[in-house]
This record gives structure tokens, C-alpha cells and sequence, in this order.
């Protein structure tokens, strides 16, 4: 089906539900996976589109029953509350730190501008960013 959106085609047939679908019209953030290395909201790519390209969901993210540096950030700075703009936030991360590894704060809150957190969780999440940069040197 070619209208079928990657956010779809993760969650619907290769049941990756890391992605979540909140509000499907690219806004959020909560549904950011990695396309080439570069964070993007699968519900506004089509699954045709991404035909032959690098797809890295949170569920690749670490080796089964390991958390990634950017997660375990997250858990010990409380970046998160009901966890369900969680997955995009770490992935938009991801996409961020490979390309930035020694952020700012300034530069942390800009890059995550556009995923949305309904919690409020802010704070925690450029603080999660800041200590994952750390920790992906291994620095902690």
C-alpha cells in the first residue's frame, strides 16, 4: 500500500511500538526515528519512501537487555513522567549527539524543540542531553 506511512508500517507490521503515535501530522516528536542518521517523524514519511534506507527505531537502539547511554541519561536525570514522548526524545538524542558531542545547554533545548512533552519534563530531558553526551564518551 503506498500511502502507508512509516510510523504505520513499524508499529502495524513489524510490531516496533517504540514509535508512538500521538498526534500523526509531524508536530510532536513522539514518533522521531533515525532515517540515514537523521532524526524524522515517521508518521509524515511514507514507508515507500524510506525503501532502502538505514532505519534505526528506539528498539535498535542498545543490544537486548542493555539500556544505551542516552536511556540510561534519561532514567537517572528524570526525563521522563508517563513515558510516552519518551522514544522520540531519544532518538531525536541520538540523531543530535552523533552530530554534536559536546552540546550546550542552548544547543540541547534547540535541537529537541520539536518534541513536545505534554509532562513537562524539560528540564530533565537538556539534563538527560547533557549527561548522555558524557556518557557516550565514557565518561561516566
Amino acid at each position: 500500500e503506498p500511502r502507508v506511512t512509516l510510523l504505520d508500517a513499524l508499529r502495524d507490521r513489524l510490531d516496533l511500538t517504540g514509535a508512538k503515535k500521538v498526534c500523526d501530522r509531524g508536530a510532536c516528536g513522539s514518533c522521531t526515528v533515525l532515517v540515514d542518521g537523521k532524526a524524522m517523524y515517521s508518521c509524515a514519511m511514507l514507508a515507500i519512501e524510506a525503501q532502502g534506507r538505514e532505519i534505526l527505531t528506539i528498539e535498535g537502539l542498545a543490544p537486548e537487555g542493555e539500556l544505551h547511554p542516552i536511556s540510561a541519561a534519561f532514567v537517572e536525570n528524570d526525563a521522563q513522567q508517563c513515558g510516552f514522548c519518551t522514544p522520540g526524545f531519544v532518538m531525536a538524542c541520538k540523531a543530535f549527539l552523533d552530530k554534536n558531542p559536546n552540546p550546550t545547554e542552548a544547543q540541547a533545548k534547540k535541537a529537541l524543540g520539536g518534541n513536545l512533552c505534554r509532562c513537562g519534563t524539560y528540564i530533565g530531558v537538556r539534563a538527560a542531553v547533557l549527561d548522555a553526551a558524557v556518557r557516550m564518551k565514557g565518561g561516566r
